[in-house]
């Protein structure tokens, strides 16, 4: 990617040093933003356009399988990742079916490995928006051509 400090990530996390730990591994790389809670990251969501979400699975008050079902909702292009320290196989699958994950990672993360599904997440995300935005030209084009029929037709 040429200038990936446009990817706007956001990671979730109760834990306040993994929120530094992923903020110095990847701050460079991209626009990183992190929120303790799903409260929190709520209200980041709704500031910053986000193209990655990022959340830890167990927090308190809200799990992350629930914060990545609102986000369905509320960001539907959103590309939604489950960083989690267990392996909770009923949280997976309510991640992959309420919150509609990219990608499920155990920690602790791998950098590198994170960091290409970070990158490989926002490809996604920018060919939804580029589809949306052709499918929107083509809408408009064939009304254009509609209109210029509708206008032939009555000369």
């Amino acid at each position: 990617m040429s200038d990936q400090s446009n990817i706007h990530v956001l990671y979730v996390d109760d834990e306040e040093n993994n929120l530094v730990a992923f903020k110095a591994a990847f701050r460079r790389d991209f626009t990183v933003f992190t929120a303790i809670s799903a409260a929190e990251g709520q209200k980041v969501l709704a500031e910053n356009e986000i193209h990655v979400l990022i959340t830890d699975q167990r927090m308190p008050g809200t799990l992350g399988t629930e914060l990545l079902a609102q986000a369905v909702k509320d960001y539907p292009d959103q590309i939604r990742i489950l960083l989690t320290g267990f392996s909770d196989i009923e949280a997976i699958k309510d991640a992959i079916n309420r919150g509609q994950i990219y990608h499920y990672l155990q920690k602790p993360w791998k950098d590198d490995e994170l960091k290409e599904t970070i990158e490989n997440a926002y490809k996604i995300y920018h060919l939804k928006k580029k589809q949306q935005e052709l499918s929107k030209q083509l809408l408009t084009t064939n009304e254009q051509l509609e209109f210029m029929l509708r206008q032939k037709l009555l000369s």
